[in-house]
Order: C-alpha cells, then sequence, then structure tokens
C-alpha cells in the first residue's frame, strides 16, 4: 500500500506545483484544467483555467492537488506534508525556501528528536513540516 497527500488549492495549483516540482527536484506527470476536462460543461468560465488534477512524483513519493471549485475551498487543518532529510543542511535551505513568502509556526532548529525540524505554512496555505531524521546524539 501507498499513501500520498492530496492537497486543496484556491486557483494556485498550477503555480504552487510548478514551485514544489523545481524546489523538490519533482517531475510533473499530470496537470489537467478543469476546462480541458469532461466536466467543463459544468464549471462556471472562471473556472475553467483552474487545475482539475495534478501530479508530481517525487521519486518515490507522489503528491497529487488541485484547485478547488469556485467557492468550496477550505483551507487545511489538522495535517501537514511531512518531508524526511537525513541532512539539516539541506532540510533547512527547503524548509526556508518553503516558508519564504508564507508563515514560520516553528523555526527550523536542532531538537531533542532531530538535528533539523521545522513547522510552517507556504505561500499557498499547505502546511509542511521539515524533519532530519538522523537524531540527536545525548
Amino acid at each position: 500500500m501507498q499513501s500520498n497527500p492530496y492537497l486543496g488549492f484556491n486557483g494556485q495549483c498550477e503555480a504552487a506545483f510548478k514551485f514544489y516540482e523545481q524546489l523538490l527536484g519533482g517531475k510533473i506527470t499530470f496537470m489537467q484544467t478543469w476546462g480541458d476536462s469532461p466536466a467543463c460543461e459544468h464549471m462556471p468560465a472562471e473556472a475553467h483555467g483552474f487545475i482539475m488534477h495534478a501530479t508530481l512524483d517525487l521519486g518515490g513519493s507522489t503528491l497529487m492537488g488541485a484547485d478547488s471549485p469556485p467557492g468550496s475551498y477550505e483551507e487545511p487543518r489538522g495535517i501537514h506534508v511531512t518531508l524526511h532529510y537525513k541532512d539539516a543542511t539541506e532540510g533547512e535551505r527547503i524548509f526556508q525556501a518553503l516558508t519564504e513568502d508564507g508563515k514560520v509556526v516553528m523555526p527550523f532548529q536542532a531538537t531533542f528528536f532531530s538535528t533539523g525540524f521545522g513547522m510552517g505554512t507556504d505561500r499557498f496555505g499547505i502546511p509542511w513540516m521539515v524533519h532530519c531524521e538522523e537524531p540527536v546524539q545525548p
């Protein structure tokens, strides 16, 4: 079994996935607008450019997402997309880029359980945690 996060956006899915592709070194393998889908006739014209579905291959994991239909977007709550890195320097670089123009909830730092950990929300409203897997030595 495999589990994949599916992210919801308020009209910024394309920009977010292009950013994630560049930052995380992945590859967008599918992206379709509502206007290019069979659901086109059921969507208002202002939503035709919104993304109906996007898939980002991260080489071992997959990130998926879409823009919500007009009037149905809800901010993510109670979840975080978590990225694991072995190297704290790389983890911090990713964390800083993800939270730029977003919100830092917990600054990236060494903790009792990790050589580097941070929590924040990106400029697209997606909550992230970056965790470095190497435990701190007592």
